[in-house]
């Protein structure tokens, strides 16, 4: 019984202090080359030159995220 109310609680608590959850979006991405990786791909930079160090000693090459949205800011009154 003490369990059901731990996971009750859990789940409670989870729900009232949980935000919403967003995507991240960044403009570069790194694709990675070699007979280890199979090609994967990692949009997880912001700048050419964080993507360019990643992929340093590994092989690959970086690309602008074609998904890619600016953040437009805050709306203003």
């Amino acid at each position: 019984m003490r369990m059901l109310f731990l996971v009750l609680g859990v789940v409670v608590g989870a729900v009232a202090f949980g935000g919403s959850a967003s995507a991240q979006n960044y403009p570069w991405c790194a694709v990675y080359g070699g007979a280890n990786t199979g090609g994967a791909s990692n949009c997880g930079f912001v700048t050419f030159e964080q993507c360019l160090a990643t992929l340093s000693g590994m092989g690959g090459f970086c690309n602008r995220n074609t998904q890619y949205v600016p953040y437009s800011g805050p709306a203003y009154r």
